[in-house]
């Protein structure tokens, strides 16, 4: 891409151009991710909890979420009287420029980056690190007692995770060799026994402590405290409304895939499918390989995402110091014997033993995720007769079963 632009014009408009495309490309597909993120977590939620989810505007209900970007777009933009209007107004910007910046550095496919940097990996983090910044002020310049709270409580939880976050991508690192994703996704070609997440017992453990901890990093529940609506009406962003409100969301759900596709560039392949025996672009050419390679790595992202959403509305929320025992007690040395663990790994472990951990790892993975399908097809549904109850509760009568007893005797 950059020849392109240099053949059609001089320097320095063909690196302005250059960037100019790369930002709209990027900017355009954070939108559209948070587009039909915000549609795909009132389904989840919906199936969760036994509900259909938005199904009047649009087919499936998908077009509800342009009626509520039109609706926020429409309603008035106001501040508190007391607050800091300068302040009020940059937060929200902060931390959608914070989550947007991370992904000039994920590679989608092969070559297909942005911007590659040899230090991408820390990048990411710095970057997406730094939305706290907008949280802080978007709950210290509404002059709010609990928009301040919810600042401070997401300041004590990004601070915290960011370390054992921080350790476990290192762990990948250490077997790769290289801070640069692009490098780190090529490495992992091939088949899926490849990919780091079965080079070793560490990181395979590192994938999921990672998980975790980047979900606490996207104020994501049970990890939600900064927003906690029973506690603080709605935290950090209680105040505003219209569309600043609506870049807070556009901050979050943005988080949300960078993070996901850090862990996928890291453990889990990358933009590979784990199907073909080399690179797509070396069998398909660069643009029918690639079209795959980013298909693959969308679908790698999208799926982590949706995990998040499961969690989101399976588990109640933490408490404070619930929260925070969990990072420094538990997660903080772990990450810790992971990182140790998988040094030793590499220097001690010989060739031939590693490779019958990794075939294990990877194979008994499979096996597991098939075992899990089988038996979630296999399972009876739960159904019991009329007035009865179902699973558990078998024999139990219903209120309305004893009532209707009640009146038959």
């Amino acid at each position: 891409m950059p020849d392109l632009w240099s053949d059609l014009l001089p320097y320095p408009w063909n690196v302005a151009a250059a960037g100019v495309v790369a930002a709209a490309l990027l900017f355009g597909f954070v939108g559209v991710s948070t587009f039909f993120a915000i549609w795909a977590e009132r389904k989840v939620s919906g199936r969760i909890q036994d509900r259909l989810g938005p199904t009047r505007v649009g087919p499936f209900g998908l077009l509800q979420s342009l009626a509520d970007g039109i609706k926020l777009v429409s309603k008035e933009d106001h501040a508190p009287t007391a607050a800091d209007r300068f302040l009020f107004k940059l937060a929200p910007y902060l931390a959608f420029c914070a989550s947007f910046v991370g992904f000039l550095a994920l590679p989608f496919g092969h070559g297909l980056v942005a911007k590659e940097l040899n230090v991408a990996a820390f990048f990411v983090l710095a970057v997406l690190s730094s939305e706290v910044f907008g949280v802080v002020l978007a709950g210290y310049a509404s002059a709010s007692k609990w928009s301040l709270f919810g600042g401070v409580r997401e300041a004590a939880q990004v601070v915290s995770y960011e370390v054992p976050r921080a350790l476990c991508v290192v762990v990948p690192v250490c077997v790769a060799g290289t801070l640069n994703l692009n490098t780190i996704g090529t490495q992992q070609a091939g088949w899926f026994w490849n990919w780091n997440l079965f080079h070793d017992p560490f990181t395979f453990v590192a994938f999921f402590v990672f998980y975790i901890c980047a979900t606490a990093s996207c104020k994501r529940a049970p990890f939600d405290l900064a927003e906690a609506e029973s506690e603080l009406v709605a935290g950090f962003h209680t105040e505003y409304s219209g569309i600043r409100w609506s870049y807070f969301f556009l901050a979050e759900y943005g988080s949300m895939f960078a993070v996901s596709g850090l862990a996928a560039l890291l453990f889990l392949g990358g933009w590979h499918t784990g199907f073909l025996p080399a690179e797509a672009t070396a069998l398909l050419g660069f643009w029918g390989g690639n079209l795959l390679n980013v298909a693959v790595f969308v679908g790698k992202c999208w799926a982590l995402v949706l995990v998040m959403m499961w969690m989101r509305w399976s588990l109640p929320r933490l408490r404070i110091d619930q929260v925070m025992m969990v990072c420094l007690h538990y997660f903080l040395p772990i990450s810790c014997v992971l990182l140790v663990g998988v040094c030793l790994w590499v220097l001690l472990v010989p060739a031939g033993a590693a490779e019958v951990v990794r075939y294990g790892l990877a194979f008994g993975s499979v096996g597991f995720v098939l075992l899990m399908f089988a038996s979630a097809f296999r399972a009876p549904p739960m159904s019991a007769p009329p007035g009865r109850l179902p699973g558990a509760w078998d024999g139990r009568p219903t209120p309305l079963g004893a009532d209707a007893s009640a009146k038959r005797g």
